[in-house]
């Protein structure tokens, strides 16, 4: 008879500490005008940087309770800019991004690794153009008042997601080595 009331407090001390560990990484929302996404990669070995303009991010952090944290990024494919209209169009062809099959990339972490200083490496998938890897990259967070800054960069090979298709696969032109930066400006 003694069992239940032990396994009730059992169940309800689990119950505290899940949910303080959830409570602890707080969402924090991005403040879209201070927050960046952007893209570089080479052509003809000429350097080229680009930008998403639309993004929608759900990061949840706090350093002292690193296995609740989580970040889930959502980008819109649609608002990838190179600067020009006519290029813009140009990349969201199938060849390219493929945007209207495919109008979002998404990136969700699985965990987060404190490595000293403000640095962590993230852990997570990437999903671009309907393919998913498993991916990893350094982080930087620091603090502004009661913003919190995320630095980042994610190197990729384009080939693996499928962007640039037919003669475009053709890495002499465009590299196959782009890398994603971020710079996210987020508060509770």
């Amino acid at each position: 008879m003694s069992f239940k009331p032990a396994l009730l407090r059992g169940a309800a001390a689990t119950s505290c500490l899940l949910f303080s560990l959830l409570a602890a990484a707080a969402a924090l929302k991005a403040d879209p005008a201070k927050s960046s996404i952007g893209v570089l990669f080479r052509q003809m070995n000429v350097p080229i940087e680009a930008k998403f303009n639309q993004a929608t991010m759900q990061i949840n952090f706090d350093a002292a309770h690193l296995e609740a944290s989580k970040a889930r990024v959502e980008i819109d494919i649609a608002s990838f800019d190179l600067g020009e209209p006519e290029y813009n169009r140009e990349v969201l062809k199938k060849e390219w991004f493929n945007a209207a099959q495919f109008p979002k990339a998404t990136f969700v972490s699985s965990n987060m690794k404190a490595m000293g200083n403000n640095q962590y490496q993230v852990n997570g998938q990437l999903t671009i153009k309907g393919r998913a890897t498993e991916v990893a990259f350094p982080l930087t967070v620091s603090r502004q008042g009661t913003q919190q800054i995320f630095d980042g960069r994610l190197p990729i090979k384009r080939l693996t997601y499928n962007i640039g298709e037919g003669d475009w696969k053709d890495t002499s032109v465009v590299a196959d080595e782009v890398v994603i930066k971020f710079h996210i400006v987020a508060a509770e």
